[in-house]
């Protein structure tokens, strides 16, 4: 549905994208994720049709972004980090121009529009001026304006900010609901939301793509070794020391909670039996063992703060090589 391939953007010397290539299948809900300035907006405007990419190329829905971009508008729900609102008009106002504008019949422009006054829980503010509406009812109007001509292609840039933690529920149930119907690209700095609604994970840093897969995989391709938490009930004053010495334990961390350690042990060793019958065997009293699993975000610091991504490192060739859209304009 949507593809991506070695596309770039120059700014001059700067380069805000590198030789970025990805592929979106129909139907997924692919976070992109990364630090202030590493690319997302940019990368997210090349496939809205805001700008051109100075290399490669970018489709949506089949069509070129560069080459044929009011038929990729058609297919494109867009919302930008500040949404586009006519403060002056009423919610109803805008989502009927906003209606007209994606090309949406006249006859069919009331029963869209409630149909996603509905879906964005926009009711109770319908009638009201837009520039008298809270940040939260304001991205909502926003997240309309996206959705009212129903296109398979959704590209939200920091869906939920500004919203208040029910409206933050509210909209993810939103966008789990659409996946599957539509295709999602979606960029957010809440590391959780991404986890919670999306299917894949795209992490870019510098202008470079240095990983993408599915949260649960990123996180086995980048843990080194297996943890465990370990809680009991009546530990001995050399516990931690006496489980140094099981085979195949690496090393035993100390916690604040002088009743609970971390233990490191090889990837993809499972020492829980061994560890539940010798502290059994102690006396300890074994209160709780649980598997330790890197989150989302350690995956993202650990990706964005290695010694080949850190700041300073060569992430742009020198020559800037002309756009497709300067080589058009020159013919």
């Amino acid at each position: 549905m949507i593809t991506v391939q070695h596309v770039s953007k120059h700014y001059g010397r700067h380069t805000a994208v590198h030789d970025v290539t990805f592929h979106v299948r129909k139907g997924d809900v692919l976070a992109f994720l990364g630090p202030n300035g590493a690319g997302k907006t940019t990368t997210m405007r090349i496939l809205a049709c805001f700008m051109p990419p100075s290399d490669g190329t970018a489709h949506v829905a089949g069509f070129d972004c560069l080459e044929q971009p009011m038929e990729v508008k058609r297919r494109l729900g867009y919302l930008p980090e500040t949404p586009p609102l006519y403060q002056e008009l009423t919610v109803n106002e805008y989502l009927t121009f906003v209606g007209r504008l994606k090309g949406i019949t006249p006859s069919r422009v009331p029963s869209r529009k409630a149909q996603v006054i509905e879906q964005v829980g926009l009711g109770p503010v319908h009638h009201r001026v837009i520039g008298h509406l809270s940040k939260g009812y304001r991205q909502r109007v926003g997240l309309a304006q996206a959705l009212i001509h129903d296109p398979p292609v959704l590209i939200l840039d920091e869906p939920t900010v500004g919203l208040d933690p029910n409206q933050i529920r509210e909209i993810r149930s939103l966008i789990k609901s659409l996946s599957g119907s539509h295709t999602i690209i979606l960029s957010t700095h809440v590391l959780p939301e991404a986890t919670a609604i999306c299917t894949r994970v795209m992490i870019i840093h510098q202008g470079r793509i240095v990983a993408e897969d599915s949260p649960e995989r990123l996180s086995s391709r980048v843990r080194q070794s297996e943890k465990l938490s370990l809680t009991v009930k009546q530990p001995s004053a050399d516990w931690l020391d006496r489980l140094g010495t099981l085979p195949g334990i690496l090393n035993v961390f100390p916690t604040a909670q002088p009743d609970t350690c971390t233990i490191e042990c090889q990837l993809g060793q499972d020492l829980r039996d061994d560890l539940s019958r010798f502290v059994v065997s102690q006396g300890y009293g074994l209160l709780e063992l649980t598997p330790l699993s890197l989150s989302l975000e350690d995956v993202f610091l650990y990706l964005t703060q290695r010694e080949e991504f850190s700041e300073g490192s060569p992430t742009a060739p020198a020559q800037v090589t002309p756009s497709r859209a300067d080589e058009r304009a020159a013919t």
